[in-house]
Order: structure tokens, then sequence, then C-alpha cells
């Protein structure tokens, strides 16, 4: 692809561009904000779920402990054995679900102190006298305590500086005859239980979103590069434009789609318009050429016979024979400065439009007594007049003059001695169509449409058409359109050449008209 920018031998190099950072960039940093509220998010409903969960154990736990202490009780009021045993049950119960659950288990009486725990019990099931070192201080709290010793109870906390984290606590009352006469607290740390499952949680989804970035900027990457691409290179060529280099062409993307996106529009623009200004480039080039070579010659034939006057190389009775050429000449000069002059007008955007009621058949006509001279010496017949009728128009007279005369010096300039010009004028209420035709070796036709282009010239070599800057029809062309009217080109090669043209019988137009869009 980078092959097809420039031609063969012509290095052109691309950097990576800002733009390029900044969609790469825009493409990366919302993934990784997404993924952080999606880990965050996670993590707040995965705490949520344990948290609920963690709570329907303990309480479930604390339920069944209090079940067993109640028919443990229940079976001690009713009998007259060893009162230890109970107390023995009680605590081993408490160790057991204490391991199981990984939590502290632990009964207190109506008081809110504890009574029994795991550690009541020695590994040798005997009881160990005196309070428990690590629930001595226990006191539940009166709050805590009366909604405890009617319901279940759920909730977090430290019960009053009790535990030295913040746990969950619940609660389950032991019930005996119907009486309330102990607690069952069940605590689990939020660091001891929920931490370790959280710190896997994060890590599993660190692993995962850490691929997934790496996976997700490797394809940014390439479809940023993709896509910038061809932005880069488009910058490079208006580079190498600014030095007048037109040869830059931006490829055209490989695509499966049928359609073309913005991307490929916007290639398919560039490449119109660089090819719009090599040709304009050519064209300008050509111009100066043609106007440097139509400007040295009538003024070196001037100077010429102007010095042969004055230094006596040419005699007097032949004065007037060379005055008339130099006059010529002149009038040759006056009419490619009034073209170049006209085309300046139009390059700046601006012009002005004096309507004015006029025959344009009485102008064919009038025009082409002005080339009567060189008519009848180069034996070339006019046909036609005889049926021209009378043809009013409301224009700008010397605009369709100019429009006339070049038409009619076109027909002269590429009528071979003894050929024919032939002119014909019609219309009917609303426009007027104005046709002429010279004999001649007609124009190729992929290039008759290119004869209305500025500075284009059908002759490249100038030795059938010398006196041509490639102007004339032009002019022609943005004038009529600039009245509102078509004109078009039609030939025969070897035969003959159409021009015709169409203008309103009357142009609505006023001020200073924008000429640069019809162009």
């Amino acid at each position: 692809m980078a092959e097809k920018f420039r031609e063969p031998g012509v290095k052109v190099k691309v950097r990576k561009s800002s733009l390029f950072r900044k969609f790469f960039f825009t493409s990366v940093i919302p993934l990784l904000v997404s993924l952080v509220i999606a880990g965050s998010s996670l993590l707040i409903l995965v705490t949520n779920y344990w948290m609920n969960e963690k709570t329907v154990l303990l309480q479930e736990s604390a339920m069944s402990v209090a079940q067993n202490t109640s028919e443990v009780l229940y079976t001690a009021y009713s009998s007259d054995e060893d009162r230890e045993a109970p107390i023995i049950m009680i605590c081993n119960n408490l160790n057991q679900i204490s391991s199981a659950i990984d939590a502290d288990v632990f009964i207190v009486n109506t008081q809110g102190k504890v009574l029994y725990c795991k550690e009541t019990l020695s590994s040798g099931f005997l009881l160990r006298p005196g309070n428990c070192r690590t629930h001595s201080g226990y006191v539940v709290g009166e709050d805590i305590l009366k909604t405890a010793l009617v319901t279940n109870y759920r909730g977090t906390g430290d019960l009053d500086g009790a535990l030295t984290d913040p746990s969950f606590i619940v609660s389950s009352p032991v019930v005996v005859d119907g009486e309330t006469t102990l607690v069952v607290f069940v605590t689990q740390s939020f660091v001891k239980g929920l931490a370790p499952y959280l710190v896997a949680i994060f890590r599993m989804f660190v692993f995962g979103a850490v691929i997934g970035i790496i996976v997700a900027s490797i394809f940014s990457y390439g479809l940023t590069a993709k896509t910038t691409r061809p932005l880069r290179l488009m910058s490079a060529a208006v580079r190498q434009y600014a030095n007048g280099d037109f040869s830059a062409r931006i490829p055209e993307r490989k695509r499966r789609r049928k359609k073309d996106d913005e991307i490929d529009t916007l290639i398919t623009a560039f490449n119109s318009m660089a090819q719009a200004l090599a040709t304009l480039e050519s064209s300008r080039r050509s111009f100066i050429a043609n106007v440097s070579h139509e400007l040295k010659t009538p003024m070196t034939t001037i100077g010429g016979f102007i010095d042969g006057i004055l230094d006596g190389t040419i005699s007097e009775d032949k004065h007037g024979h060379y005055l008339s050429i130099v006059s010529g000449e002149i009038k040759r000069l006056r009419r490619l400065v009034e073209q170049m002059l006209n085309l300046s007008r139009i390059e700046s955007g601006e012009v002005t439009l004096n309507p004015s009621d006029f025959d344009i058949s009485e102008m064919i006509v009038t025009t082409l007594l002005s080339f009567e001279q060189i008519i009848e010496s180069r034996n070339i017949e006019i046909r036609g007049i005889e049926n021209i009728g009378k043809n009013n128009i409301y224009a700008d007279h010397d605009m369709i003059y100019q429009v006339i005369y070049n038409l009619v010096d076109n027909a002269v300039k590429y009528t071979p001695d003894g050929g024919y010009i032939e002119v014909a004028a019609s219309g009917d209420d609303e426009n007027v169509t104005v046709r002429i035709t010279n004999s001649g070796k007609g124009i190729e036709s992929e290039e008759i449409n290119k004869v209305f282009e500025r500075f284009y010239k059908v002759d490249k070599s100038r030795s059938y058409d010398a006196k041509s800057a490639g102007m004339g029809l032009f002019l022609v062309k943005t004038i009529v359109e600039l009245h509102n009217g078509r004109i078009r080109a039609s030939s025969v090669v070897d035969d003959h050449t159409d021009f015709i043209f169409r203008l309103p019988r009357e142009v609505k137009v006023s001020g200073k008209i924008n000429l640069t869009n019809r162009t």
C-alpha cells in the first residue's frame, strides 16, 4: 500500500501523529474506566451477596445452637442427673459449631454476661473453673440484648468495644418452657471472613482485566493505525502539494462492505481534488508558456518593424504596409490582454453584469464582417446569414459580443482555405439558440469535453493554433453560464465542428456575480 503513495524512487516518511495517539487513548481509556466501574460494581455485588449469605449461615447456626441448648436444658430441668453433663454437652456443641463455621459462638444470660463458650470445656471434656479469658470482658449492650431476648437479631458492630474488629453479629434466644433464659450469639470478623474472599475475587478480576486490556490495546492500536493512516498520508501529500508536487495519491482501502464509509469518501474526494490540482497546475504552466510565446512573438515583430522604419532599413514607400502589420500585432496584444483581464476578474470571484436590449443576430453578422478581410483572403464560404432572423435578448452586450467574437475567431482560425463557416440563430418565447459550425479537421472525441477548460489547447505544439492562449473557450463557457445559459461542442473528425449555445431572452441578474462556483 505504501509503495502506491508516490512514484518509485521517492520516499515519504510518515510518522505517528498526535491524532493517532488521541484516537488510541480515546479508545483505550474508556475501556479502562469501564473495567474499573465493572470491577467496583462486581466487588460491591459480591460483598453484598457474601454478607447476605454469611448472615444467613450464622443465623442458622445460632438457631441450631439455641434449639440444641433449649433441648439440653429442658432435659436437665426435668431429671435429677448430674448437672455438669448438660453444660458439657452445650459447650461441646459450641466448640463444634464454632470450628465448623469459623466463627465465635457463645451464650449469655439475660443480663448480657457470657455463661458458656467453646473455651469453657477443655480438650478432656472437663469444665474449666472461672471465667473464660476471651469472653470475660464481653457484655452485650442493653439495646442489642433487648431485641435478642425477644427475637433473632442481625447486625454489625463491635459489641460496644468488646470485639477487636467490626463483625457480623447474630443471635437467637434460648426458650425453655416458654421463657427465654439464655441467648446464643454468633460473631465473625469482616476482615477474617470477607477479606480473603474479596482478595481471591479481585485477583481473578485483575488477571482477566489485564488480559482483556492487552488484547483490546492490540486491537485498538491496529484499528487506530488503519483508520488514521489515510489521514497521515493526506498530511504528507498536502506537504508535497505545498512544494508543487501533485503526483501523490492516497491508495483506496480494501473493504468487504459494498458501501463506502466516511474515510473512503474522504479518500475519493481527496484524490479527486489532487487530480484537479494537478490538472490546474498543468494548465497554469501551459498558460504561462503560451502567454510567454504569444507576448514575445508580436513584440518581436513590432520591435523589428519599428526599428527598421526608424533606422531606414525599410524604405519610406513600404512604411504603410509594415505599420499595418504592427497595428495588427498591437490589436492581437490588446485582445490577449483583455482576455487576461477578464480571466483575472473571474479568478477574483466577482464580475458585474450590465444588461441591455439588443439583437444577437445583428451581432453575429457584424462580427463576421470584422473578419471579412481574412475570410476573403482564405476563400472561406459563409453560410446561413440569409436565414438569420431578428432575435432580441436582454443581456450584457459586451460579454455576449465577446462570446460571439471568440467563437467566430475560433471558427476562422480552424477553417482550412476554401472551407466554410455556417451560422444559425433561432428562438422561442423564452430562449435563443446560436450555432456556429466550421469545416476542418475536427476534434477527437477524447478532447471534445476538454475544449472549455481554462488554458486548454487542442494543438499542444501551437503549430496550428499559433495565436491562442487557451482562454477563449473557457471565457465563452463562463459568460454563457453567467447568463444562465448552456453551451456544448460536437465534432466529426476530418469534417466539421459545432459550437451551440442557448441563452434566455431576458437575463434577470443584477449586481456582482460570483463566477468561482460556476467554472
